[in-house]
């Protein structure tokens, strides 16, 4: 094939010479001894000015200033230009014509070029290619798709140019079958082993997800550069396999195939994806080497990397150093790598702190003067969330009001989210009633909230208006339309909503179909019944179901069946220190010491030192930590008096304090306490409510799971006081009204 020229004043100097005198003031010269790009092309505008009237015009003098028009993206001088070639008859030489089509591909104006295309009388590769790559490179695939086909039809014959723009089309339609039919084409015209093809290929595989194909594509390149590394490291990166990514990338560097900045960027994003610190600090240092350290994409990388391997000071310190020149997308890597760190966090007050960290940023980049876009609401909206700090929330839900991004989907799914998970279930439904189109996934977090608290009836209305809408559940759904016949002990349609799932919409049941269902046996007291189900389960139950079989029978007083289903918890030696404080109780209370004692062992074979009882409350945008017993605030005594006063008067309205057991911090001894401990909880609580107006509600985070008595105890401060009280512990959300509670008691098992 005959490629595009290459544009170069120095080589067309010789024939052009004539006509650049014109254009270039005479004191410059014309010494040809200068290197091309020192040559100063002039403006397209400048240049009509100076060629004027002229009638006869040779074609190559048109080429550099079309080629300026190029580099400037300027349509408006292309069209002068050809304008004028049309008035010179220069347009009728098929270089210039196929050029100019070129021209209008690179600078966007598809419809000028498809035009011209379709002028023109006889049709090189050149001119197919360059609408091919120009249909590619402006976001029409499909066009690009469609050109080829004609191009086939005509019985031209394409070039590996040709194949590789079509390849590309083909990857942005994600069409793996129409791609294949193209590299049959490749190795019918003998090209796969050029490199440029292979590239190709290899990232054609890569985005249609067919990994294995990929790699087998990258290792037929018989001269392997570093884009067709790059390439390959790429497509393990995107499609789950970072080790092997890294892998590739080591055995690059023992090839002496030196990596560049792309290359860089995908290793460190598959170093996050494993966590690999040190190798991902090695590539660092590697950027530093090569000069590449201080682009915007690497800035990203490394300081994301950072974040994921809990190196917060290390990530806000790149950040810090990037000063003024920080860019929306920084922004939002940094808030965005918090949250996630939230949900990796090994407990609650590391999470906590990713998450403090994370809104500090978040009101940096307001005054900034940067505006936020819909991913920094989200990300922020889910921290809100995770912390249950409801007044951030709501100010961030005025703020995507103020700048518009209240009618985005992804916003609006956040806001309910939020609102659901700091227990305003009243402004979820606002929130989800407002917004102008629904997805699955805010169908589903809406139903979910309603599961959460307490309130089955409106989750499976909802669930039923999803279905008259035309929206499909997944998974997550029925593990929310499940959860709701729980709370309300719906068995016979809890059953049916578990047909449906599998035989109307095709849905395999996973664990925590298995969990809800075995909940409701729970619940309702049917243990033999809740075996029987479990017997019929595709899959062995992980302790999160044998947790609620031990706790039921417990609760039930069915000491046999806990026992059995203690044995089965104890053989998957939970990770858990909360199950095994489950389990010490029951064998405490029956007596069973030997068991006892093989507790006490587990938990020392798996390194699970005592429960660390902690609370949080925040209140007045600040946050509050309190440990069991705390005698450390300066408002101790104050909320110890109160405390001691609700204790009092929920006594005389039937409240009975129960003994527990707890694991004490330090090692592991163990105590039996009564009512003289009050578990962080309740202390956030007193403060809570000395600290808040007398009708706003007190919400709390636990980091570990509400023991019975303070269930019941909170309860009755509910009633005492007047006040909703919402605690969010480590397995779901309670919200305490009038002496009820949204678990409906058994959260509390």
């Amino acid at each position: 094939m005959a490629s595009l020229p290459s544009i170069s004043v120095t080589a067309t100097l010789n024939k052009l010479e004539p006509d650049l005198k014109k254009l270039f003031p005479a004191s410059i010269g014309f010494d040809k001894s200068i290197p091309h790009q020192e040559l100063r092309c002039p403006e397209p505008q400048e240049a009509l000015s100076v060629l004027g009237e002229c009638t006869t015009i040779e074609t190559a003098t048109y080429v550099p200033l079309l080629q300026e028009c190029i580099d400037r993206r300027s349509v408006s001088n292309a069209r002068a230009l050809h304008a004028h070639a049309v008035k010179t008859g220069a347009d009728r030489d098929p270089f210039l014509s196929t050029f100019l089509i070129n021209v209008y591909a690179k600078c966007a104006s598809m419809a000028r070029a498809r035009a011209l295309f379709d002028e023109l009388p006889h049709r090189n590769i050149v001119a197919w290619t360059s609408m091919i790559t120009g249909y590619a490179h402006n976001s029409q695939p499909d066009l690009a798709v469609s050109v080829f086909v004609e191009l086939l039809d005509s019985g031209v014959y394409p070039t590996n140019y040709t194949l590789g723009a079509a390849l590309s089309a083909c990857s942005s339609l994600h069409s793996l079958e129409l791609g294949k039919q193209i590299h049959g084409f490749v190795i019918k015209y003998r090209v796969e082993s050029d490199t440029s093809m292979g590239n190709s290929l290899c990232a054609l595989y890569s985005k249609c997800g067919d990994l294995e194909s990929a790699v087998k594509a990258f290792q037929r390149i018989p001269d392997k550069n570093v884009i067709s590394w790059t390439t390959v490291i790429t497509a393990c990166g995107n499609n789950g396999d970072a080790e092997t990514a890294l892998k590739l990338f080591v055995t690059m560097l023992w090839t002496d195939c030196a990596p560049n900045e792309f290359t860089l960027t995908s290793v460190l994003s598959s170093c996050c994806v494993v966590q690999a610190l040190g190798l991902g600090e090695q590539v660092h240092s590697m950027c530093v080497k090569l000069g590449c350290d201080s682009s915007l994409p690497m800035q990203n990388s490394i300081m994301y990397l950072y974040m994921k391997c809990g190196k917060i000071g290390e990530a806000r310190r790149i950040f810090d150093e990037m000063g003024t020149t920080v860019r929306l997308i920084t922004w939002n890597a940094m808030i965005a790598g918090l949250a996630q760190m939230m949900d990796n966090a090994s407990d609650e007050f590391l999470a906590r702190q990713s998450g403090t960290e994370a809104l500090k940023i978040f009101l940096e980049l307001n005054r900034s003067g940067t505006k936020p876009d819909l991913f920094s609401f989200s990300s922020v909206l889910s921290i809100c969330s995770r912390l249950v700090i409801l007044e951030q929330g709501e100010q961030i839900h005025a703020q995507t009001i103020k700048t518009g991004f209240l009618s985005d989907i992804v916003v609006g799914s956040a806001l309910v989210n939020m609102y659901n998970k700091c227990g305003s279930i009243e402004n979820a439904c606002k929130a989800f009633v407002e917004m102008p189109t629904r997805t699955m996934i805010s169908w589903t977090s809406m139903i979910t909230g309603y599961s959460q608290h307490g309130r089955s009836r409106e989750a499976l209305q909802l669930f039923e208006e999803m279905r008259l809408a035309g929206v499909r559940p997944n998974q997550i759904t029925f593990v929310g339309v499940l959860s709701a016949c729980s709370h309300a002990g719906m068995l016979d349609e809890a059953k049916a909503y578990f047909k449906m799932m599998k035989n109307e919409y095709g849905i395999k049941p996973v664990m925590d179909h298995y969990a809800c269902m075995v909940d409701i046996f729970v619940r309702l007291g049917r243990l033999g019944e809740a075996f029987d189900f479990m017997e019929g389960m595709e899959f062995e139950p992980n302790e999160v179901i044998w947790s609620i079989l031990v706790a039921g029978c417990r609760s039930h007083g069915n000491m046999e069946l806990g026992f059995r289903a203690a044995e089965k918890l104890l053989e998957l030696k939970p990770k858990d220190a909360e199950t095994y404080v489950l389990l010490l109780n029951m064998y405490i209370s029956a007596g069973r010491w030997q068991e006892v004692s093989k507790v006490r062992k587990l938990m020392k074979e798996e390194r699970l030192g005592g429960l660390k009882d902690r609370s949080w409350i925040n209140v007045k945008d600040r946050v509050f930590a309190f440990r069991a017993d705390d005698h450390s605030h300066p408002q101790g005594p104050d909320m110890y008096a109160l405390l001691e006063n609700l204790l009092e008067k929920a006594r005389g309205l039937g409240y009975v304090a129960r003994g527990e057991l707890e694991v004490a911090e330090e090692e592991e001894k163990a105590k039996m306490f009564g009512v003289s401990v009050h578990h962080s909880e309740r202390l956030a609580i007193a403060f809570g409510l000395l600290n808040t107006p007398d009708c706003a509600p007190v919400r709390v985070v636990k980091n570990m799971s509400v023991c019975r008595d303070c269930h019941d105890c909170v309860k009755f401060v509910s009633i005492l006081t007047r006040r909703e009280i919402i605690i969010k512990d480590s397995k779901r959300l309670h919200r305490f009204r009038d002496g009820r509670c949204s678990c409906g008691d058994f959260g509390a098992f």
